[in-house]
């Protein structure tokens, strides 16, 4: 992962990344000069040293070639070993060395290409492991996995998502003097939700930052405890839940109200005036009066709402779509869908383009979109995206979406705009699983770690 930074980090796609080189006012000569350079320095740091080291370049015939071919010249200069490999002519397996340097394909290739065999020698790759698409992250069977990749100016998508994030081991962005500031896509990481964190002021009471919860059903009162429970723990100072038709399953914290009837949500929406933010959906069941009773509550709150699991089904249910209801609605809304629950609201699940289905959903919707997955997309109505890489595989386990639905509420309810607060909560949630056990790791177990990420922010 992105090493050596603090602060957003761009990302751009292969076809916004030539449209930067091209906007360059140097020559391209220049730019492969700075990018070969940066390569010979992270080869040299990879290294521990240049002395009495041996380096394969393997490189292509384009300018991703060419800036392994630079590095190549640099690294002689420095005493360095140097024996360069054309992509198309490379033996299929390398001599052992001290590093192998990939600098065969860039992220514009397309197609499949096997790369040489180079044992437990270091990799390096140029810009992106050679035969990883650079928008999606797929990638052939033959791709070499790199131990540290260095790419330039900007982060590429395929580094980020799919096989590509695993394969391009950790990565530096080098910068070689192009201007990637106009991208409306960033990786996220500590260092901005810190920024964005509101921690509780001196004269808070509790009702500054209340949470309204609507969530669980006859067998999943689970889903509600988990959202109600993460709400508190991610600093709300009130948190009212409600399970319609039961009883809820609460924290001995958590203020309880029942709601009966099938047209409950006028029971709730009379509820709300000392609230900041409504969570609905998780575990709620799927209903007819559980569907109707959730799309009035969502129109009409006035409140910011987070709609999470059968909150969304209840959106995309029927002949009317999620874009549909959710035009009736003025205030901000957060959806959180993983991959069947976007299939549910758009007709088809997100595919290999991530950033652009979180985008393509949030702007039909008028919603803030935060798309589940291993890599977590969050974007805005306006095409401004951020991607959040904190989660690893523990928090593939029942429930760990609800407790992203008490957080993402909770940071909504200190004042944090939308977008900051999914972003927010998506990294929250993803370093509380890091700090949990490698083995057995359950949704409860998010929730008894927030407090310590919190704690870390300030």
């Amino acid at each position: 992962m992105p090493v050596g930074f603090g602060g957003v980090i761009p990302i751009v796609t292969p076809a916004e990344m030539a449209a930067v080189d091209a906007a360059a006012p140097e020559p391209v000569e220049v730019l492969i000069g700075r990018a070969g350079a940066a390569v010979a320095w992270a080869a040299r740091r990879v290294m521990g040293g240049t002395y009495g080291r041996t380096v394969h370049v393997i490189a292509g015939k384009g300018n991703n070639g060419n800036d392994g071919r630079f590095a190549a010249a640099r690294l002689r200069q420095w005493g360095v070993q140097v024996e360069v490999h054309g992509a198309d002519a490379c033996p299929s397996v390398l001599d052992a060395a001290d590093l192998v340097i990939d600098a065969a394909y860039g992220t514009g290739f397309h197609g499949e290409w096997w790369a040489p065999r180079a044992g437990a020698t270091p990799v390096l790759a140029v810009d992106i492991p050679s035969g990883v698409d650079g928008l999606t992250g797929a990638a052939g069977r033959g791709v070499l996995p790199a131990d540290r990749t260095v790419t330039f100016a900007a982060l590429k998508p395929g580094l980020l998502f799919g096989p590509g994030r695993w394969l391009a081991g950790d990565v530096e962005v080098a910068d070689i003097g192009l201007d990637a500031g106009a991208t409306m896509a960033h990786l996220v990481d500590g260092t901005d939700v810190a920024r964005w964190w509101r921690p509780r002021p001196p004269g808070a009471h509790k009702w500054s930052r209340a949470v309204r919860v609507v969530a669980g059903s006859p067998g999943m009162t689970g889903a509600a405890h988990l959202t109600a429970a993460a709400a508190l723990r991610a600093g709300a100072g009130m948190v009212t839940l409600s399970t319609p038709g039961l009883e809820a399953d609460a924290p001995v914290e958590v203020v309880v109200r029942r709601l009966e009837g099938a047209d409950w949500a006028g029971v709730v929406l009379d509820d709300l005036d000392r609230y900041r933010a409504l969570v609905v959906g998780p575990g709620l069941g799927r209903h007819d009066d559980t569907v109707t009773a959730v799309r009035r509550l969502v129109v009409e709150s006035p409140l910011p709402v987070v709609v999470d699991g059968d909150g969304l089904f209840s959106l995309a249910w029927g002949a009317s779509d999620a874009a549909s209801v959710l035009g009736r609605r003025r205030g901000v809304t957060v959806l959180t869908p993983h991959d069947g629950e976007y299939g549910l609201l758009t007709g088809a699940r997100p595919g290999p383009d991530r950033i652009g289905a979180a985008r393509r959903l949030a702007a039909s919707t008028g919603s803030v979109v935060l798309l589940k997955g291993p890599t977590t997309v969050v974007a805005g109505p306006d095409g401004d995206a951020r991607v959040v890489t904190a989660a690893d595989a523990r928090l593939a386990t029942a429930g760990t979406g609800d407790v992203l639905s008490g957080i993402i509420g909770a940071m909504i309810a200190t004042g944090m705009p939308a977008l900051h607060a999914a972003t927010s909560g998506a990294w929250i949630h993803g370093d509380a699983a890091r700090r949990g056990p490698s083995v057995g790791l359950v949704a409860g177990d998010l929730v008894a770690a927030l407090p310590g990420v919190l704690e870390g922010l300030t």
